[in-house]
């Protein structure tokens, strides 16, 4: 059964070793299987920002194990702090089961509660199921920002895409 809380310090070390497996999976990403290259210490220290501020993060696990999460982390300088930035990622063999779309809804509903007003992310041009994802949640595209990503020496372009709450 996949269940959905918000992440607690003591998920850093999984945490990483979902990053690192999921880097591993897809080319979606801003970071491969290296991970994000940091120590469950600055994790631990993430987590409890995300705790200590405006900001969500949500985990989806099969039992005891991560297999999704997404991530609205509030912009913190004061003409930003309206504003929030998303990241989304589910292991591979759990796409298309419905897990994204639960995310999003939890963690949209914690942003209006949380008096965010707009959330911003930036979206590979060509993966066409997330953009319906987003699109399904009220996303619009604001824009293209050109080799966003570099890849094997490919540069990729990704759409930025806002939600006005």
């Amino acid at each position: 059964m996949i269940t959905y809380r918000d992440a607690i310090i003591q998920d850093a070390q999984s945490f990483l070793t979902f990053l690192e497996q999921i880097g591993s999976e897809s080319d979606n990403l801003t970071f491969g299987q290296e991970g994000l290259g940091i120590t469950v210490e600055q994790e631990q220290d993430y987590i409890q920002s995300i705790i200590d501020s405006n900001s969500v993060m949500l985990l989806a696990l099969d039992g005891n194990e991560i297999i999704g999460n997404i991530n609205i982390n509030v912009l913190t300088r004061n003409r930003l702090k309206h504003r929030a930035e998303l990241s989304i990622t589910v292991k591979k063999a759990y796409w298309n089961q419905g897990i994204g779309t639960e995310l999003m809804k939890q963690a949209i509903s914690q942003s209006k509660n949380k008096n965010i007003e707009v959330i911003s992310l930036e979206v590979r041009c060509d993966n066409k199921s997330a953009i319906h994802l987003y699109e399904k949640y009220g996303f619009t595209k604001i824009g293209t920002f050109p080799k966003f990503l570099k890849i094997d020496n490919e540069y990729i372009d990704c759409d930025l895409m806002n939600l006005y709450l």
